[in-house]
């Protein structure tokens, strides 16, 4: 999976103690269960309520699309299937993202070429 610029440098300067990124305290790849647990205390010492590690999945695929990513470049980052991406943007996110609306009017706008009538 490709990194961003930020994740890889920070990636770079960490010691490496294994071909795992995420690891339990023993240095092993975590488990469902472990994860799941690590993500409950981290998220409660954050003082987090209600939010999933998933919720950060489709965090990333709005973000991804108000980048300009197509569904399927957003699918092959975040694991989702193209219906499952779709879905994510459909109920949750697009229709309230004012910089995707305005965006979406330029386009018009400069496809139809549309003249003023003074």
């Amino acid at each position: 999976m490709p990194a961003g610029a930020p994740l890889r440098a920070l990636l770079n300067a960490t010691n490496r103690r294994g071909p795992f990124i995420l690891t339990n305290t023993l240095g092993r790849p975590w488990t469902s269960d472990g994860f799941r647990t690590s993500w409950g205390k981290a998220c409660e010492r954050a003082g987090i309520g209600d939010l999933t590690f998933h919720d950060l999945r489709g965090t990333a695929v709005v973000r991804l699309a108000i980048a300009g990513a197509s569904v399927p470049q957003i699918a092959a980052v975040t694991g989702h299937s193209l219906k499952d991406v779709e879905a994510i943007l459909d109920a949750h996110y697009l229709g309230r993202d004012i910089q995707l609306a305005e965006a979406a009017v330029l386009k018009l706008e400069a496809r139809t070429k549309l003249q003023t009538v003074v």
